[in-house]
């Protein structure tokens, strides 16, 4: 589904009514957790966490205006989406959630590189996407992007 959001809370308030207070509850578990200078705002039409230009100036190599992607979240038709750049870019994080996520959520893991979707919303294992929150910093994102994406 696609909103024309301008920010997290038009993002929010544009929802169904039924999904808001937990579409609030992510956005704070993330935004609680995750370490500074991350920004969010709206990024590819969702909420999203990314490395402002002031930081990064070179942007994302794919659009160099828009600032480097890291994290978002969506309201899809079936589910609640999640996309953590650093589960597909380093095989420790995923591995790291893989082996974690049972210990949460009784439901199987409906994962994709890097988006995971949660079709029972009221099932999000928010601890856990707070611990996921915490595992690299901008310095340490910046990084492992130079080293591994921008240059494929």
């Amino acid at each position: 589904m696609q909103y024309k959001a301008t920010s997290a809370e038009d993002y929010i308030n544009q929802t169904p009514k039924e999904r808001q207070e937990t579409l609030k509850k992510l956005r704070n578990t993330i935004k609680d957790n995750l370490p500074k200078d991350f920004q969010e705002g709206i990024q590819y039409g969702m909420i999203g966490y990314f490395v402002p230009h002031s930081i990064y100036p070179d942007g994302y190599h794919c659009n160099p205006k828009e600032p480097l992607p890291f994290m978002s979240f969506a309201s899809q038709k079936n589910s609640i989406n999640l996309y953590h750049s650093g589960i597909y870019a380093v095989p420790e994080i995923h591995d790291w959630f893989v082996s974690e996520y049972p210990k949460y959520c009784k439901r199987k893991l409906d994962m994709g590189k890097s988006c995971i979707r949660f079709k029972k919303i009221d099932e999000i294992p928010l601890e856990l996407i707070a611990e996921l929150c915490k595992k690299l910093t901008v310095k340490e994102w910046i990084s492992i992007y130079e080293t591994n994406i921008k240059k494929a």
